[in-house]
C-alpha cells in the first residue's frame, strides 16, 4: 500500500513539473517570436529599458522554471512565475504601446485559470486589469493627461475575462473526466487484482486435490490442466504437448477407443456424463484405471462457453472389487460340496420309516432350506464369476401365495428366537408362471433381512395380493429402517445401509440386488418405503397370468 502511494506521489509530481514547465514555455516562446519580429520591423524598440528589462525578465523566468524541482509542496510558489509574466507583458505594453504586446496576457490568464482553479482565474484576471488601469492613470501622476483607451481599459479586459471563464470551465470538466478515469481506473486494477488472487486460490485448490481436472474452452482448446493430469500423462509417457492421453482403452481393458467416442471428444461436443471408466497403459504394462465425468460450462446469457472433465483414478477400487468377487467365488465354490452332501442325507433321513410325523416336518423344512441356501451359494458364484451377473430362470405354473406360506414358514423359528411375531395376509391363491425357486429365494430374502434388522418384539407381515394383470407381495417390518439416502443405493451389489454397518450382524450386500435382478427377469419389480426407526415395506411385483396359460 505504501509502495502504490510513492508511486502516485511521484506521477503527480511529475505531472506538476511537465504543467508548469510547458506553460512556461508557451510563453517564452510566443515572446520569443514576437521579439524577433519587433527586431526586424522595430529595432529601436530593444534600446527601451523597460521594454527589453520586461522581455528578459520572461526569459529569466523560463529558465526558473526549467531549473527547479517542481513539487506539490512547492506548488504554491510556482504561481509568481505567472504573476511575474503578466508584470513583464503589462511591461511590454507600457513601453510600446504601438506594438500590442498586451495581448500576450492571454496566455498567463489561461496558466493561471488551468492551474489555481477559480482564485487563479479571477486573480490573473484582476491584476491584468488593475495593471494596465494603472499603466493609464501613471500618465496623470507624472503631469501628463489621462487618456481613455476603449481596447485596453475596456475591450482586453472583457476578452481575458471571457477566455480566463473558459478556461476555467473546461479545466473543472477535464479535472472531473480525470477523476472519473482515476476512480475508474482504480477500480478496474482492484478488480484485477482480485482477479488474480482468485486465479491463484483457484489454480492452489485444484493443483491440491489427487484428481485430474482439465477444463477447455468453447473451441474445444484446453485452458487449464492440474498437476494430478499433468503427472498421469508423464507416468505414461504422453508427449510434453498432450493434453490427453494418446491411446485409452474401453472399460475391458483391451479395446482401444475410437478418436470420437473418448471422454474428452464427447465432453468437446457438449456431452454431459459421467463416471465414463476407461484404462491407460498397454495390456501387459502398468495400467490405471480412470472414471471421467465431465460438465458443461454457460455463459450468463445461457451460450456454451466450454466445459470441464474431472478425472480420478480407480484403480484400487476396480482391483478391491475384483479381490472380493475372487473371495465370494472361492467361499461358495468351498461351501456347495458339504451343502450337496447334507442335501442328500438329509433325503435319506426323510425317507427312514421310524420318523414320527413331527421329525419329518422338521427335516423336509430342513432341507428344502439347504436346498435354497445351495441355490444361492450358486447364485453367489455365478455373480462372481459372470461379468454380467446374469442368472438363469426355469418357468412353470406355481401358487405365489403358497410360496409365501412356505416362506413364512422357514421363518418362524429364527423370528421366535427375537420374540418376533410373523403374520399372513393371504386371502386367496396367487398362480402365475415364474421359477418358484427364485421366487421363493426373494421373499425369503426379505422374510430374512426382516427379521435381522427389526427390534425384539416386533412384527413382521406378508401380504400377497392378486389382481387382472399382476401379483404384489408386500413385506413390511417395524425395524430400524433405511434412510433415503442409503435408498437409492439400496439394491447395488455389495451396497449395506449404514444401519446395518453399525449393527453387528454380518452379510454380503448381494441378497437385495440378486432379488431385483430376478424380479426384473420375470418382468417385475422390487422397490421399498422405509422411515428410519418406524421400519420398511419391501413391495414384489410380478406379472399374473392365468391359470392354464403355458
Amino acid at each position: 500500500m505504501d509502495r502504490d502511494t510513492s508511486i502516485r506521489s511521484s506521477a503527480q509530481a511529475t505531472r506538476l513539473a511537465r504543467s508548469i514547465t510547458n506553460s512556461q514555455l508557451l510563453i517564452s516562446a510566443a515572446l520569443l517570436a514576437f521579439a524577433v519580429v519587433v527586431f526586424v520591423v522595430q529595432a529601436s524598440a530593444f534600446q527601451e529599458p523597460l521594454f527589453f528589462g520586461s522581455l528578459l525578465l520572461v526569459f529569466v523566468l523560463t529558465g526558473v522554471a526549467l531549473t527547479v524541482n517542481w513539487n506539490p509542496q512547492r506548488k504554491r510558489w510556482a504561481v509568481l512565475l505567472p504573476i511575474l509574466d503578466i508584470f513583464a507583458i503589462v511591461g511590454m505594453r507600457e513601453a510600446e504601446p504601438e506594438l500590442g504586446a498586451g495581448l500576450f496576457l492571454v496566455l498567463p490568464v489561461i496558466w493561471m485559470a488551468r492551474n489555481y482553479r477559480l482564485a487563479g482565474a479571477v486573480g490573473a484576471v484582476a491584476l491584468s486589469t488593475t495593471l494596465l488601469w494603472v499603466a493609464g492613470l501613471s500618465d496623470v501622476g507624472s503631469g501628463g493627461t489621462f487618456e481613455f483607451e476603449f481596447g485596453t481599459q475596456v475591450l482586453l479586459p472583457m476578452t481575458l475575462v471571457f477566455i480566463a471563464t473558459t478556461t476555467y470551465a473546461t479545466s473543472r470538466r477535464s479535472q472531473s473526466q480525470r477523476d472519473l478515469l482515476r476512480q475508474q481506473s482504480s477500480l478496474v486494477e482492484s478488480a484485477l487484482v482480485r482477479a488474480r488472487d482468485q486465479e491463484r486460490i483457484l489454480h492452489e485448490v485444484i493443483n491440491a486435490v489427487e484428481f485430474g481436472v482439465l477444463a477447455f474452452d468453447r473451441d474445444g482448446v484446453a485452458t487449464l490442466r492440474n498437476n494430478a493430469h499433468e503427472q498421469s500423462l508423464r507416468e505414461f509417457g504422453a508427449p510434453r504437448s498432450a493434453v490427453i492421453h494418446p491411446t485409452i482403452y474401453r472399460p475391458d481393458g483391451t479395446t482401444v477407443f475410437a478418436a470420437a467416442d473418448r471422454p474428452y471428444a464427447r465432453a468437446v461436443e457438449g456431452e454431459e456424463f459421467e463416471n465414463a471408466v476407461f484404462w491407460v497403459g498397454a495390456p501387459g504394462d502398468v495400467r490405471a484405471a480412470y472414471s471421467a465425468t465431465a460438465r458443461q460450462i454457460s455463459t450468463a446469457d445461457g451460450d456454451p462457453d466450454g466445459g470441464v472433465v474431472v478425472v480420478r483414478n480407480i484403480t484400487t477400487e476396480l482391483e478391491a472389487v475384483r479381490a472380493r468377487e475372487n473371495l465370494a467365488a472361492s467361499v461358495s465354490h468351498e461351501l456347495r460340496t458339504p451343502l450337496t452332501s447334507i442335501i442328500g442325507f438329509l433325503e435319506l433321513a426323510v425317507d427312514s420309516p421310524e420318523l414320527t410325523d413331527e421329525t419329518k416336518r422338521m427335516l423336509e423344512i430342513a432341507a428344502r432350506n439347504s436346498e435354497r441356501m445351495l441355490s444361492l451359494v450358486t447364485d453367489l458364484l455365478q455373480t462372481a464369476s459372470d461379468k454380467d451377473g446374469t442368472l438363469t430362470l426355469s418357468m412353470s405354473e406355481c401358487d405365489l401365495a403358497e410360496i409365501a406360506r412356505q416362506s413364512i414358514d422357514s421363518a418362524q423359528i429364527a423370528a421366535s428366537q427375537r420374540d418376533l411375531t410373523v403374520s399372513a395376509i393371504i386371502d386367496r391363491p396367487a398362480v402365475t408362471t415364474a421359477d418358484p425357486l427364485r421366487v421363493r429365494q426373494v421373499i425369503d430374502n426379505l422374510l430374512t433381512n426382516a427379521v435381522k434388522y427389526n427390534r425384539t418384539g416386533g412384527t413382521v407381515t406378508v401380504s400377497v395380493e392378486a389382481a387382472e394383470d399382476s401379483i404384489r407381495i408386500d413385506v413390511t417390518d417395524t425395524g430400524v429402517g433405511v434412510s433415503p439416502d442409503d435408498q437409492a443405493h439400496l439394491f447395488d451389489r455389495f451396497f449395506r445401509a449404514g444401519t446395518a454397518r453399525t449393527s453387528a450382524i454380518v452379510g454380503t450386500g448381494l441378497g437385495l440386488a440378486i432379488s431385483r435382478d430376478i424380479a426384473k427377469l420375470h418382468g417385475g419389480s422390487l422397490s421399498v418405503r422405509s422411515e428410519v426407526g418406524v421400519g420398511s415395506t419391501f413391495s414384489l411385483v410380478l406379472p399374473a397370468v392365468s391359470k392354464g396359460t403355458p
